[in-house]
């Protein structure tokens, strides 16, 4: 038997099986099985208490023959494309100063990331008094009579500008690893032949950046189609499901309305839509992404 044990023990492929045998557990039950799980939930009708009723693509038609399902889509793609806009362009900018040698950059660089490590708990908090339309501090500030949060015009606004408010840090810190990977010979070539700044940044700078730059659109894409808490903790999709979004219209079907059905759905068409996305921008990266 010590022979026996002896042997497998000595075995490569044993031991590699044996180590990786909980994480792929792990993975099975807590990940796979859910997530083929729910595919089939999503051609069901279930409360979580009656017995699963097997509905087809009923789920689907209902999802799409409901107006307020464009409406959140809408919603979701708007705050989407103006997450991933500012949440890219203003760390871009922010990184290439403080890459800069500027004084005090290592105080910037921390008060950048502290939003991104705050809990969304106590952002939701402050920001909701930042936005209150009668003791808040922005309307204090600029003399503004907006009612931010429960104004349909304006409340996604709001939730905009604190998702990338919070954004910010971290993706102005991969920007800035991206910066310290680029060979300083190229800008110090870039003087000899008499380029200025901004030509220094276009031709140099940002293709040379551009691995990292797609790298964050791509993370950044992907978390604001997900986003949940933001919305949760400041508007409950409101006023008027105008800050609604798909992941919380999927709460709301599963925690709310118990149609785990519905929820399953909406999860799956995110899921295409996320891919469709994904997919696109990696098939068009060839085209302005420098591989070298």
């Amino acid at each position: 038997m010590k022979k026996f044990f002896d042997k497998w023990l000595n075995n490569d492929n044993f031991c590699a099986i044996f180590f990786l045998l909980p994480a792929f557990l792990g993975c099975l039950v807590f990940i796979i099985f859910p997530i083929l799980f729910s595919f089939y939930l999503s051609f069901t009708k279930w409360d979580l208490l009656s017995p699963i009723e097997f509905v087809g693509l009923k789920n689907y038609f209902e999802l799409f023959s409901s107006e307020d399902f464009y409406l959140i889509l809408g919603n979701t793609i708007i705050f989407a494309i103006a997450t991933t806009i500012f949440g890219v362009t203003i760390p871009l900018f922010l990184a290439c100063i403080l890459n800069s040698k500027l004084r005090c950059s290592e105080f910037f660089k921390t008060v950048y990331f502290l939003p991104f490590i705050t809990p969304m708990v106590v952002i939701a908090i402050i920001w909701a008094w930042i936005f209150d339309p009668n003791t808040g501090l922005l309307n204090y500030i600029f003399h503004l009579h907006i009612k931010w949060l429960y104004d349909p015009h304006w409340a996604m606004v709001a939730v905009i500008l604190v998702s990338v408010w919070k954004l910010i840090g971290y993706n102005m810190v991969i920007f800035l690893a991206g910066l310290s990977a680029i060979s300083s010979s190229l800008f110090e070539a870039s003087k000899i032949d008499g380029a200025n700044e901004i030509q220094t940044f276009f031709k140099i700078t940002l293709p040379q950046l551009s691995p990292t730059i797609f790298f964050v659109i791509i993370i950044t894409t992907i978390s604001s189609f997900q986003v949940f808490d933001l919305i949760y903790l400041m508007t409950q999709g409101g006023p008027l499901n105008s800050t609604n979004v798909l992941v919380y219209k999927l709460y709301q079907s599963a925690f709310e309305y118990f149609d785990i059905g519905q929820a399953s759905s909406i999860a799956y068409v995110l899921f295409v839509i996320i891919f469709i996305l994904t997919a696109i921008q990696w098939k068009i990266k060839t085209k302005w992404v420098n591989e070298d």
